[in-house]
């Protein structure tokens, strides 16, 4: 079980990397550019909806974006969500 920080635009060799190792039983947050996989419709979303991990998508991120509408099966958090995350997540990687 790993939490994965993704912050790498769907576009990026980083994301395509980490869409690759992400299996159930991982979190994934996406943050920064990573914020993008979770437009309505886009190939980064269907990428990481398959791999069966929880899917989360740090809001202050995600606004700043504009991205406001997730698609189904990621749930928004904030920074208190994010800290729970890295609380029950002991180990950790992070994507740039």
């Amino acid at each position: 079980m790993i939490l994965h920080t993704l912050n790498a635009s769907p576009a990026s060799p980083a994301f395509c990397y980490c869409a690759r190792v992400v299996t159930a039983g991982d979190a994934v947050i996406l943050i920064g550019d990573g914020v993008y996989a979770a437009l309505q419709g886009t190939r980064g979303a269907a990428e990481l909806l398959a791999t069966g991990a929880e899917l989360y998508l740090l809001l202050p991120d995600a606004q700043a974006a504009g991205v406001v509408y997730p698609v189904a099966g990621i749930t928004s958090i904030d920074m208190f969500g994010f800290v729970t995350l890295t609380e029950r997540f002991p180990r950790q990687m992070a994507w740039y």
